[in-house]
């Protein structure tokens, strides 16, 4: 069998698609997932949710095209890619919610920055505008408010990205 191309669309849904060499659509399958809204202006995914529905809809598009993983030339992913994850190196397992690209929990914090001048440190270092849109700001926010995080991040035990490095990571 001709090897094929699988894409893994992970936003406010899970969605793979199958194509084939000459990119015609072989198979797809999509699954919604809940949006969490712990306070005003709080937006989070439940990352065992982004893994199941992801897990199920691979399943299901395998399926729908007849085909297996080993048929899988090549695994392509998209994202949020200011929703981060910080998961444990060592179980996979996330540590909170991903918090996702409309989550404005940090705000304050980019005001803080701002107010104490560090906007061009910000920039010098990361290349982006102080904004809550930003994944960094999100993870400071995770070090600072879950217990423990931060010891965990300086022994090494931790790791964050966007979704799809999560997913890579629970894929491998």
């Amino acid at each position: 069998m001709t090897q094929l191309l699988f894409s893994l669309d992970q936003r406010t849904s899970s969605r793979t698609i199958v194509f084939d060499h000459s990119s015609q659509v072989r198979a797809r399958a999509q699954k919604e997932f809940r949006q969490i809204f712990p306070r005003p202006r709080w937006v989070e995914h439940g990352t065992n949710e982004i893994w199941s529905t992801q897990g199920g809809v691979m399943r299901e598009a395998l399926s729908n095209a007849g085909i297996w993983a080993l048929d899988l030339a090549a695994i392509g992913i998209t994202n949020q890619r200011e929703t981060v994850v910080v998961w444990d190196r060592h179980s996979g397992q996330s540590i909170h919610h991903a918090a996702i690209w409309q989550d404005r929990r940090t705000a304050g914090l980019c005001d803080q920055l701002r107010e104490a001048d560090k906007q061009s440190l910000f920039h010098e270092k990361t290349r982006l505008i102080l904004d809550a849109y930003f994944s960094v700001t999100k993870l400071r926010w995770i070090l600072d408010h879950l217990e423990g995080a931060r010891q965990q991040a300086e022994r090494g035990d931790l790791a964050f990205g966007p979704v799809d490095s999560w997913l890579v990571c629970n894929l491998t």
